[in-house]
């Protein structure tokens, strides 16, 4: 088992990682932009050293940098928690190259991973179902219109690296769908520094589920249940739950083998997740593979029981899952609070939070790195908190998760919760209506 984790990021996902190895024994060394000198991680740690000035590109993504301040602490291994390098396979084999842990999967299967169009093809060949699109990158906005007239608009143009949401364009018709290529690869070649993107048929009215993936390296893996997250914004989920609703067994029991077919054929270890688009008429089709801890994880741990973080660091370090298994009690939902102002357009709302309030109470979970007189730096994602409510059903769920995002405070900053607050309250999210578009019905 590794002694000292260095955990390379911060807010909300760097105070999950420090309490998860606080319950192993294990010392953490936090880095932390100058921007985030007074960040809750950086003071929860064992040890903190700065790595740079405010941009990410200087700081949480300079691999010199990180790599340097583990070596000077003596780190044993680092944990990339989500975003910035956790799906960057460079950065995994550089660790390896230095006798670092790195705490995910190898860098072979984040490449695989990484390259959606790719891992498509390996996974499509393993016999899962996947979306009706390109055999690979598309070389120019000529060969999508051709594929796009064969399998049907409307189509989703998507870049092939990357995630959250960019370089992705839908197009109805052939001329949308020119200038939808061109515009998904300029976006993704100034995020990812890759502008290939790739076609997918757009499934309408489709449903969001993933399925959550523990392996070992010892030739065990399994499903920990699935997570409906088909409530997002911009492409970005917002509100996530575990179990998925209406599912019946024998369509959870087919997504989950495969699930595992796919962490097969990709030779995936450590956590992982395979993401599914589930049409109305209940079939379904594997879309990616997300090679890192999930911004989701808390409401898959909250029905099992299971310490994801936890897990990855024992995967990690070679120990065996042992008997490890899924065993589900009740429901859970997640609301991500950004700062954001949902009547300005979700503008971000950086600033001093001059007074908060967290909510506690039976079956509440917060995940967050805020506190009071805390300044949310204009620098990085916005998320500044998780609140997870646990119910023996989902009604319970539901009522407890409106409290508390109801009860969450943070003045001198606008943020998400209530808005959250009122989907989940709404007669569509209880009835379990849920389309990705379900937002737009509360802030137009």
């Amino acid at each position: 088992m590794f002694r000292r984790i260095l955990i390379a990021n911060r807010g909300e996902i760097a105070v999950r990682i420090i309490r998860a190895c606080r319950e192993q024994g294990i010392n953490t060394i936090a880095v932390y932009s100058s921007a985030d000198q007074d960040c809750l991680h950086a003071s929860l740690a064992d040890e903190s050293i700065c790595i740079g000035p405010p941009s990410a590109k200087e700081s949480y993504l300079n691999t010199a940098a990180i790599i340097a301040a583990a070596e000077i602490c003596d780190a044993h291994a680092i944990h990339p928690g989500y975003g910035f390098l956790s799906e960057n396979a460079q950065f995994a084999q550089v660790c390896r190259d230095c006798h670092i842990g790195f705490i995910g999967p190898s860098p072979d299967a984040i490449s695989l991973t990484g390259d959606k169009a790719k891992c498509r093809e390996v996974v499509a060949a393993a016999g899962v179902p996947v979306v009706p699109g390109s055999d690979g990158i598309i070389q120019d906005p000529a060969e999508a219109v051709r594929l796009a007239n064969e399998i049907g608009f409307p189509v989703l143009v998507k870049a092939s690296a990357g995630g959250g949401g960019k370089g992705m364009r839908i197009a109805h018709n052939d001329a949308a769908l020119q200038k939808a290529v061109v515009a998904a690869a300029n976006e993704a070649k100034a995020a990812f520094g890759d502008g290939g993107v790739y076609l997918e048929k757009f499934v309408e009215n489709a449903r969001h589920v993933e399925v959550q993936i523990l392996a070992d390296e010892h030739g065990k893996a399994i499903t920990v249940g699935e997570r409906e997250c088909t409530v997002q914004r911009r492409h970005q989920k917002l509100i996530e739950e575990a179990p998925a609703f209406g599912l019946t067994n024998a369509l959870r029991s087919k997504l989950n083998k495969a699930a595992l077919r796919a962490t097969k054929a990709v030779g995936y270890t450590n956590a992982g997740t395979a993401e599914f688009l589930l049409s109305p008429d209940g079939s379904f089709y594997f879309i990616e593979f997300n090679a890192r801890i999930q911004v989701e994880h808390p409401v898959t741990e909250e029905i099992s029981g299971i310490d994801l973080v936890g897990q990855q660091i024992r995967i990690a370090s070679g120990e065996p899952m042992g008997s490890v298994s899924f065993k589900p009690q009740g429901w859970a939902i997640e609301a991500r609070v950004y700062a954001e102002d949902p009547e300005n357009n979700f503008a971000p709302s950086p600033g001093k939070i001059r007074r908060c309030h967290i909510p506690g109470g039976p079956g509440i979970r917060v995940d967050s790195h805020i506190f009071p007189s805390y300044t949310v730096p204009p620098f990085y994602d916005s998320l500044i908190a998780k609140v997870i409510a646990r119910g023996a059903d989902r009604d319970q769920a539901i009522i407890r998760l409106v409290g508390a995002l109801n009860e969450f405070t943070a003045v001198g900053i606008h943020t998400t919760a209530r808005l959250c607050a009122t989907i989940v309250d709404s007669g569509r999210f209880r009835r379990g209506e849920l389309t990705a578009d379900l937002v737009d019905f509360f802030v137009n």
